[in-house]
């Protein structure tokens, strides 16, 4: 079936050639190219054929179809044997160019007979002597052949580095490559790093550069010990090659690094985003690479003892890592042996065999800021976080468990936990049996109790009606168990649960509060009317009741609902005191203090956190202290000493390491130390307590917590300049399976991605991230309960498409922000949209593009009007002046120079004089450099240019502001010299 429509003319098959161009590598580019090759022969006109097959030949062989590359070629070199006429410079050098891509193709199949490859370099290098051509790339193809067959280079590689460069050879960075690696089989790595340094550094680059070099360097980089840069361009050389079946080669070796630095989990998600190559790569060569990087990760994974792990191989079928390595290994093997049979030596076989007994360089390398082992992939359950304090021993005996348990529940003991889990398992084995003793009461007390527990869980992740369900449940089976006190407790407790329930309607707030009022009136009714409660109960149910008035506290703010809560604190406290329930005396004082927090006394609040931290310190019980300690933190923070804030949450989370994380809420206090931490302008440490909690978030199964953490912590890294992290981060988020199935909140997963496409953009790959963010748009647009967020997108958008010329679409994608705009205004983005799209056409097309910039700006123009009107103030500078300041730049760069210095004047007069603050003095500063420039150098008048800039320097200096003076002196004395 056709993939696009059938071109009728000669313009159009030159518009689908170009549009088939900008399409990545892949099948769907080589079956559209197939398609306008045939296209291209009913025309019959030798020119759009020879174009047709030049991108046909470039489809297969970047999307790594080696047989099928020659084949076209032959069709080309007959052509140009035929009608060289036909070949003008530029597609005669095309021409000549590929005869390098055909004998990498030859090498790649080992069905090609070793004297067919030698034959095709010579038949290379008589077309370059008859040709007049330098020799030099033939030579150099020589070498890369002497390589693969394994032969002796030292000679070829001479005849080749020798010799001087021409326009057919290989490109720099290519060349750059072959040399290293030169020095790299040599044993040299040093050298091979200095060969590869311009290259690293990105100064030079390609098609395949730098993700091959980089591929390579990285085994270098570890063993003369540079871990960070390994680190640093593996992150970025990976993006360069994932999912590309043409450097299958280079994916292999990242899974190589992955498998020798302790990050094997990572090596098996990078897998499985390459999953597809196992069935795309045609090339033999290129397999056999990226199935020895497959082998090295899967025998390192099966070494560790998880061969039972799922593992992405081959379509069509289930893999463990031990049934995919024995495929691989089967496979890579029989591909050697081809190559070696064909070559007549050994040298892939015993290539292959030194990178799979290379030992491990690294026992671990932290890659990612969410670094995972093979334990945390195991299909298991989640895996507790590791605590410094070993857990107290659960009773075997059945009936002591089943004590233990209540008896801890009873004191709000962490170690409850442990022994509920071990009661779920064993309550839920065909063979249990349970015990005939009163002290533990019959079966069906046990399974409220199990419910209350998970529903306990269940509560601590926000699903507060699974938890309300589970608990009327349990109350239910309590009647059953003529347990009338507990019964109360679990519906009291789903009473809370049912109230915690997100309102549905526009007042929110309002309705929750109203919900919580209701819920304690319950309570209270439902505490009157049981009698016979033990103390433990009732402290609980007066605990429920006081949690209730201060949840309402704190969703209304109301000064008339703080008494209220202050009173029934009183009571639990007095009652708890009363029966000496130490952990509700400290559930009191707790409630207490966070009271006088929302009632906005936060010295009284400290007060009392200090007052209970004394109590905890000197009578326990002991796992309070990491809460109360997380309380204060938090005060000290809103009382601006966030040093002492950062003491408090560090203390507290050293205390927490002596409890399961999950019981004493460690993920809340790295949370908020990433917030001091950013106070205290620590932001790498900020980082490590962000992605620490989104890890801990996980492991307690609150995956939408966790994937916002996590996507604090990718912002916060693309905010730190850490493009290649953030990325990282975020595509191993973006692959998880309930984000890729559609199964999390769509517009979380909507903002990790639009974080993605500003990284992609911040780390200068205008195409991906122009993709990404056009998706974003088009999703967002439907998005008809926020149309503010789909301006802000479609804003961004639009501009990226500018950057890439496509000004048509750019305009297009701007008027649906504009539309979204309308229902949702957004100023500034708006604004800063279509003057920067203004800015992009006068810059990229001169004065041709003039007349669309200024209409652009037009807009721009009624926008600020329409922002002046409804009294709209901007965070930065006003909309007019940016707006006249881009009217300058603007005719500038169109070269209407007289009316680009009447709008810088204007935006001058609105900036009005700099004062004292920094806060306008640099925009006032380029706007009179910008004036300068072209007064004194595009409008020829010197005198009144430099009139103005002394001027300007004298004012700022007076000012204090000689940061900002030193364009304008440097501009002046450049006019000084051209006088």
């Amino acid at each position: 079936m056709p993939t696009a429509p059938h071109p009728q003319n000669t313009d159009e098959l030159y518009q689908a050639l170009q549009e088939n161009g900008r399409r990545p590598y892949g099948r769907t580019r080589t079956v559209t190219a197939e398609e306008l090759v045939d296209a291209a022969e009913q025309f019959a006109e030798p020119v759009p054929l020879v174009h047709a097959l030049l991108e046909l030949q470039e489809a297969y062989t970047y999307g790594a179809e080696p047989r099928k590359s020659p084949v076209v070629f032959a069709r080309l070199l007959t052509l140009f044997d035929e009608q060289p006429d036909v070949f003008d410079e530029r597609l005669r050098h095309m021409l000549f160019w590929r005869f390098k891509w055909v004998a990498n193709a030859l090498r790649a199949l080992p069905e090609i007979p070793l004297a067919g490859l030698r034959q095709w370099q010579q038949e290379m290098r008589d077309r370059y002597e008859k040709a007049g051509l330098g020799l030099q790339p033939c030579y150099g193809q020589a070498y890369q052949l002497a390589v693969h067959v394994g032969e002796d280079t030292n000679l070829a590689y001479e005849l080749w580095a020798s010799r001087t460069r021409t326009r057919l050879s290989d490109c720099e960075a290519c060349e750059t490559c072959e040399r290293a690696l030169y020095h790299l089989t040599a044993g040299d790595d040093e050298r091979a790093l200095r060969a590869w340094e311009p290259v690293l550094a990105g100064k030079e680059s390609c098609q395949e550069e730098p993700a091959r070099s980089v591929s390579y360097a990285l085994l270098p980089l570890l063993r003369t010990g540079r871990t960070d840069r390994a680190r640093e361009l593996h992150l970025a050389g990976y993006r360069g090659c994932r999912r590309n079946p043409s450097m299958a080669q280079e994916v292999g070796r990242h899974l190589e690094f992955c498998a020798l630095t302790g990050n094997e989990a990572r090596g098996l998600e990078l897998l499985a985003e390459n999953r597809s190559l196992f069935d795309e790569v045609d090339s033999p060569l290129d397999l056999l690479g990226f199935l020895t990087g497959v082998e090295v990760l899967l025998q390192r994974v099966e070494g560790l003892g998880h061969g039972e792990l799922p593992a992405p191989g081959y379509s069509g079928r289930t893999w463990t890592v031990a049934g995919l390595r024995a495929e691989v290994r089967g496979s890579a093997d029989d591909l050697a042996a081809r190559f070696d049979t064909r070559n007549g030596t050994t040298a892939h076989t015993d290539r292959r065999r030194a990178r799979l007994d290379r030992a491990p360089l690294l026992e671990s390398l932290e890659l990612t800021l969410r670094p995972r082992g093979l334990d945390d992939i195991a299909p298991a359950a989640p895996v507790a976080a590791p605590a410094a304090r070993t857990t107290a021993a659960v009773p075997e005996s059945l009936p002591e468990l089943i004590l233990r348990a209540r008896t801890l529940e009873d004191q709000g003991h962490p170690d409850a936990h442990a022994c509920w889990a071990r009661l779920r398992t064993l309550a839920a084995a065909r063979d249990y049996t349970h015990p005939d003793d009163p002290a533990v009461g019959p079966l069906v007390q046990l399974r409220a109790d199990l419910l209350a527990e998970e529903a306990d869980r269940a509560g601590e992740k926000d699903e507060f009606a699974d938890a309300a369900a589970l608990l009327e449940e349990a109350a239910a089976l309590y009647d059953d168990a003529e347990a009338p006190g507990h019964a109360a407790l679990a519906r009291a407790r789903a009473l809370l649960a049912t109230a915690e329930l997100p309102a549905e309607d526009t007042d929110g707030a309002e309705t929750k509060a109203a919900a919580l009022t209701a819920a304690h009136a319950s309570m209270v009714r439902l505490h009157e009317e049981t009698p016979g409660l033990t103390p433990y109960l009732e402290a609980r149910l007066l605990r429920l009741r006081a949690t209730a008035l201060a949840l309402r506290l704190q969703t209304s703010g109301s000064e008339e609902h703080v008494a209220p809560v202050f009173a029934e604190v009183e009571l639990l406290h007095a009652f708890a005191t009363r029966h000496d329930v130490a952990g509700q005396i400290s559930g009191a004082l707790l409630l207490r203090a966070g009271t006088h927090a929302m009632s906005g006394d936060l010295h009284a609040a400290v007060t009392e956190a200090d007052a209970l931290l004394d109590r905890l310190k000197a009578q326990g019980p002991a796992w309070h202290l990491p809460r109360t300690l997380g309380l204060r933190g938090r005060l000290q923070l809103g009382l601006q000493d966030a040093q002492a804030a950062h003491a408090d949450l560090t203390e507290g989370l050293r205390r927490a390491a002596d409890w399961p994380a999950d019981t004493v809420d460690t993920t809340r206090l790295h949370g908020d130390l990433a917030e001091v931490c950013m106070h205290l302008g620590r932001p790498d440490e900020a980082l490590r307590h962000l992605t620490r909690s989104a890890e801990l978030d996980l492991r307690r199964g609150s995956r939408t917590d966790a994937f916002c953490a996590y996507g604090n912590a990718a912002q916060l890294s693309l905010d730190l300049g850490r493009v290649e992290d953030c990325i990282a981060l975020l595509d191993s988020l973006l692959a998880e399976p309930d984000a890729a199935a559609g199964e999390l909140d769509d517009r979380l997963v909507a903002q990790l991605r639009l974080t993605r496409a500003r990284a992609l953009h911040a780390g200068e790959d205008l195409k991906a991230a122009t993709a990404e963010f056009v998706a974003l748009a088009a999703e967002s647009a439907g998005w008809d309960d926020d149309p503010g967020s789909h301006a802000m997108i479609a804003a961004e958008t639009a501009v990226l498409l500018g950057e890439s010329g496509e000004f048509g679409r750019a305009r297009e994608v701007a008027d649906q922000a504009r539309a979204a705009h309308a229902r949702a205004p957004r100023y500034e983005q708006l604004s800063s949209c279509l003057r920067e799209l203004a800015r992009l056409q006068a810059q990229q097309q001169r004065a041709d593009g003039l007349a669309d910039a200024l209409a652009l700006l037009a807009d721009a123009g009624r926008i600020a009007d329409e922002a002046r009107a409804a009294g709209y103030e901007p965070r930065g500078r006003s909309l007019d002046t940016a707006l006249a300041y881009e009217y300058g730049r603007v005719n500038a760069y169109a070269g209407a120079y007289q009316d680009a210095l009447a709008a810088l004047d204007k935006a001058l007069a609105l900036l009005g004089e700099p004062g004292p603050e920094e806060d306008r003095a640099g925009e006032w500063a380029e706007c009179v450099r910008l004036a300068g420039a072209v007064e004194g150098i595009y409008l020829e008048r010197p005198a009144p240019a430099l009139t103005r800039l002394d001027a300007a320097v004298s004012r700022l200096t007076a000012l204090g502001h000689t940061e900002e003076t030193e364009p304008l002196t440097s501009l002046a004395a450049r006019l000084r010299d051209e006088e």
